[in-house]
């Protein structure tokens, strides 16, 4: 009785860790930088709320995937709602605030959290788009907007999401006293929201304005080594697979199938491990099954979730393959990354290559007027198809699998290995 009340209280205590809202919980700790940079911002906030300018003051953070920006922006938008809704004394007192993010699952992480803390409201987040239409249409303004995922934002007019000016980061700034934003380079997935470090410094540059730089890597519990090899793959760069350690494994599979039996035995004993792929498979949107084959592997991509539950949370998708639209943003405890026809290896350069012409995504690379220079566009193609990779591969909390589709990349992949 008492194993079977232990084992009961140990899977309810990895279901809370694993779950997004407490990874995203105002009540987290925070480390000493992150919490220093949290005050920061709010005072960045109190300082600018009053400032009598018809320029919205932006407060931007850069980090990689991994280092804690959505962490630190959940409990600052929590003290600046609290602020705003209790606080007669602050200078946040009484403002109207909106949290935005571009990417429907994360949406939902944090509108439930909403619905269980007293100063958020589930209409005090909403996706882009949503807020610029509604603004113009009401004429209405707000103090601080807050915006997770920034490199999301249309840079771009976008039918499909209703978005007809030129750029969504730029008709926010219209609308907002304050904005504070994270971004990431390395996170950019399309060209229709296709950013780099100087497009968004251009824009920035006339707004008052700050920023600061996270570094160190939260999510993974990997060393350095496993980091730098991480980035050295995602700019094409092969080096000897590093060790594994006790707190992260690292392995190259040359078999999917063994890659996905791996990690069912994962998902069993600790939860939240998946499979994700990048592009390179047949994917339509006609809400039809489409399927990631290799060998003796065969699973259906991630469907399209209308429930409230993250993709990620939900224990059925142990069945499909993730993509970069369901897990950007997620952790996950072990994911096995499919490197898909697009990535190969060139024995002469000893280089992993990108062959954009492979990309089955049909969203990935709509035209822009803005982009005219082929040997520009080119480039730009293949460093999205490079940050989805970075992307998928920094999702694993305790650990990264790689099966590589192409067999000389998995085959140089596997030498790497044995090197060690």
């Amino acid at each position: 009785m008492q194993c079977h009340l232990f084992m009961t209280a140990r899977r309810s205590n990895v279901i809370v860790k694993n779950s997004a809202i407490h990874k995203l919980s105002p009540f987290k700790s925070l480390s000493i930088e992150q919490g220093k940079l949290k005050t920061k911002i709010e005072d960045f906030c109190k300082s600018h709320i009053q400032a009598e300018t018809n320029k919205a003051a932006i407060f931007t953070i850069h980090g990689d995937a991994g280092t804690g920006k959505s962490v630190i922006l959940s409990q600052l938008f929590n003290d600046i709602q609290t602020a705003a809704r209790t606080d007669s004394t602050s200078p946040l007192f009484d403002t109207t605030n909106i949290f935005l993010v571009n990417h429907p699952e994360i949406l939902k992480v944090y509108k439930e959290l909403a619905g269980q803390l007293p100063n958020l409201r589930k209409k005090d987040f909403d996706r882009p788009t949503s807020f610029i239409n509604r603004s113009h249409k009401n004429g209405h303004h707000s103090d601080i907007v807050i915006i997770d995922e920034a490199h999301l934002l249309l840079s771009k007019p976008d039918r499909y999401n209703n978005f007809d000016q030129q750029n969504q980061l730029l008709e926010i700034l219209k609308l907002a006293k304050i904005v504070v934003l994270v971004f990431d380079t390395h996170q950019v997935l399309k060209t229709k929201s296709f950013w780099n470090e100087q497009r968004l410094q251009q824009l920035l540059a006339p707004y008052p304005h700050a920023d600061y730089q996270l570094r160190q890597q939260f999510r993974m519990h990997a060393n350095q080594d496993v980091v730098d090899w991480i980035d050295n793959l995602t700019a094409r760069r092969l080096t000897p697979v590093p060790a594994n350690t006790k707190d992260f494994e690292l392995h190259i599979f040359d078999d999917a199938q063994a890659m996905y039996d791996r990690i069912k035995q994962d998902d069993q004993r600790v939860g939240l491990s998946r499979i994700v792929a990048t592009s390179g498979y047949p994917s339509r949107l006609d809400g039809g099954k489409h399927y990631v084959t290799e060998g003796r592997f065969k699973l259906p991509w991630d469907q399209y979730n209308y429930q409230a539950t993250s993709w990620a949370e939900k224990p059925e998708t142990i069945n499909e393959v993730g993509s970069i639209y369901t897990v950007q943003g997620f952790d996950l405890n072990y994911v096995g990354v499919i490197l898909g026809p697009p990535f190969d290896y060139d024995p002469i350069t000893q280089r992993m290559t990108v062959n954009t012409d492979r990309v089955t995504d049909p969203e990935v690379f709509k035209r822009r007027d803005d982009l005219t220079n082929p040997q520009e566009i080119q480039q730009i193609k293949e460093q999205l198809t490079l940050n989805v990779l970075n992307v998928l591969m920094k999702r694993g909390v305790y650990g990264l699998y790689i099966y590589a589709s192409q067999p000389a990349l998995r085959q140089r992949l596997l030498e790497l290995t044995s090197s060690k």
